[in-house]
Order: C-alpha cells, then sequence, then structure tokens
C-alpha cells in the first residue's frame, strides 16, 4: 500500500482543528496541524502536503498571506488549497484562488467526504480540478 497523502490543517480554534484533522485522517490523509501563520510556514517549508486547509483569520498574520506564499513556491504548485471561513467578503477577494472555499461552519461529513473525493482525483494535477464551492451545511 502507497503513502499516504499529507494534509495541513491550518486553523487557530483549537476544535475546528481537531474536526477538520479527524475528517482529513478518515479520508485517508495523514494531518500535520497548524494553529497558527508561522507555524503553518513551517511546515509548509518542511512538508509536500497534497491538501492544506487554511482558515483566513489567524492570531499572526491573515491566511491570505499563507495562501499568495503556497501559490508562489514552486514545489507547493501542486497543493490544492481549501479555505473555511465565517468572512465570505474577504474569500470572494483572494487573488490568488483557492480550488474551494467553505463558509463556515463545516460538519465532518461534509469535509470527510469532500477530501475522500480529493483523494481520488491525487492523481489529476490541480488545475485539472472543478471549483466548488459548499454552504456550511451538511
Amino acid at each position: 500500500m502507497g503513502t499516504k497523502p499529507i494534509a495541513l490543517v491550518i486553523d487557530d480554534d483549537e476544535d475546528q482543528n481537531i474536526i477538520f484533522s479527524a475528517a482529513l485522517e478518515r479520508a485517508g490523509y495523514t494531518v500535520e496541524p497548524a494553529f497558527n501563520g508561522k507555524t503553518a510556514q513551517k511546515l509548509l517549508a518542511e512538508l509536500a502536503p497534497a491538501i492544506v486547509i487554511l482558515d483566513l483569520h489567524l492570531p499572526d498574520f491573515n491566511g491570505d498571506v499563507i495562501l499568495k506564499q503556497i501559490r508562489s513556491n514552486p514545489k507547493l504548485k501542486d497543493v490544492m488549497v481549501i479555505v473555511v471561513t465565517s468572512d465570505s467578503s474577504l474569500a470572494a477577494t483572494l487573488d490568488p484562488r483557492p480550488e474551494l472555499v467553505l463558509i463556515k461552519p463545516v460538519g465532518f461529513a461534509q469535509l470527510s467526504q469532500l477530501a475522500s473525493r480529493l483523494t481520488q482525483k491525487s492523481n489529476s494535477p490541480r488545475n485539472n480540478l472543478p471549483q466548488l464551492e459548499f454552504n456550511g451545511t451538511e
């Protein structure tokens, strides 16, 4: 059996981070949690995640900074980024764009099912994935 893909969960809300991590583990990912932007940057430099779950409001800086860093790093060009936020107005202005924006609250089952679908498409380049949006209901 092959190595599990890595997921990086970046959310400062400990409960949300645990829920997102559990959902991704259920979908077959090895999960690395980050509770702030600095830790996220360190992990992104060390790991090659297949997927990043990214909250926009972090204690040290906004998640849009991390999104720009991911998109500007050739090593991370195929990383799928899912922004999970309650700030739909900020999410609408993101440049560069993530693959997906989920508006909180996001349920365990919703994220687990979505991550499973993305795992099945993991052989496809990031740019070939459909642009999907979910509202925060299960």
